[in-house]
């Protein structure tokens, strides 16, 4: 008997939305991050593509615990001596509430080649609405708490 690995046609992609109003950041990346991976179907393999497609809408409603808010840097280095920038994580939301989950769900995917395919997999957006309707995205697979 021999080891079945899934070919890249094989697998079925399914469209999946979910909704990040009232959720936790991390908790909400970490299931997000697994459904790309494709850790949810039998026929995982790390090195095909086996995940699905995730759309997350509300992206602007998000929470954090704690001080968060205030405490949570994100950091970004220019290559310039003297270029390192901060920006807390409530002025990250004012200005692209998006940025958070794709930062937090990038983070937790592969760091190669494979990595930069899932990551666009994921669409996310700050309101209620997406332009995804025609794929008829079917509720998250995972209960999030």
């Amino acid at each position: 008997m021999s080891t079945y690995f899934p070919k890249k046609g094989e697998v079925p992609r399914n469209w999946y939305v979910v909704d990040a109003e009232g959720k936790t950041l991390g908790r909400l990346a970490t299931e997000v991050a697994r459904v790309l991976m494709g850790k949810h179907k039998p026929v995982y393999t790390p090195f095909v593509q086996t995940g699905d497609f995730v759309v997350v809408i509300n992206a602007g409603k998000v929470s954090l615990t704690g001080n968060k808010w205030t405490d949570k840097i994100y950091y970004h280095h220019s290559q310039y001596p003297g270029g390192l920038k901060e920006t807390m994580a409530r002025d990250v939301m004012a200005k692209r509430p998006t940025k958070m989950i794709e930062h937090a769900v990038r983070g937790m995917l592969p760091k190669n080649r494979i990595g930069d395919r899932l990551i666009r997999k994921m669409k996310v957006y700050a309101g209620d609405k997406h332009p995804h309707e025609a794929q008829q995205p079917a509720p998250f697979p995972v209960a999030l708490s």
